[in-house]
């Protein structure tokens, strides 16, 4: 087969038709979980028409490849063992539009132990000087409030005193 001259058609030439919507949101949740906001936001940012987002972002919710409870568990798990706390999720999984229903859920499945992911995080990053040193327990507990640890994990995490507040 050849093209009008008299070459065969390229690669190139020969193109794949526009994906759908549809098509494009699986594409997506193929290589991770996604929620349904930021599902949508990708589709539209893409050049899917809004209302054409939404309507894939539900078809593939109906038929169980979106699901926002999955996405929530799957980011605490994530998050947790890269070291971030339960307030941290709390708000992240707030910014991907999911309801406090679905948040407290998230975290009430997550079967870790915070004050343990804070105690090991700690270990990771000061070793031992924490108990003995108050300028590397100081540290140590900004790190943790920072990565959204509660108060009672930076307690048992730096064994810190309230006592010894300054």
């Amino acid at each position: 087969m050849t093209d009008s001259s008299g070459s065969p058609p390229s690669r190139r030439s020969r193109r794949r038709p526009e994906p759908t919507p549809t098509q494009r949101a699986l594409g997506l949740l193929v290589r991770r979980e996604h929620s349904r906001r930021e599902l949508t936001r990708k589709l539209t940012q893409r050049g899917v028409a809004a209302e054409a987002a939404e309507a894939a972002v539900e078809r593939l919710r109906e038929a169980g490849w979106q699901d926002d409870a999955r996405f929530a568990e799957s980011l605490v798990r994530s998050r947790a063992a890269a070291g971030y706390g339960p307030r941290h999720l709390r708000a992240e999984l707030a910014q991907h539009g999911l309801s406090r229903e679905a948040i407290h859920a998230a975290l009430e499945a997550f079967d870790g132990d915070w004050q343990a992911l804070a105690c090991d995080l700690v270990r990771r990053r000061f070793g031992a000087l924490v108990p003995h040193d108050h300028t590397a327990r100081r540290r140590a507990a900004d790190l943790l409030i920072r990565r959204g640890f509660d108060a009672e994990h930076v307690r048992a995490a730096t064994r810190f005193d309230p006592e010894d507040v300054d």
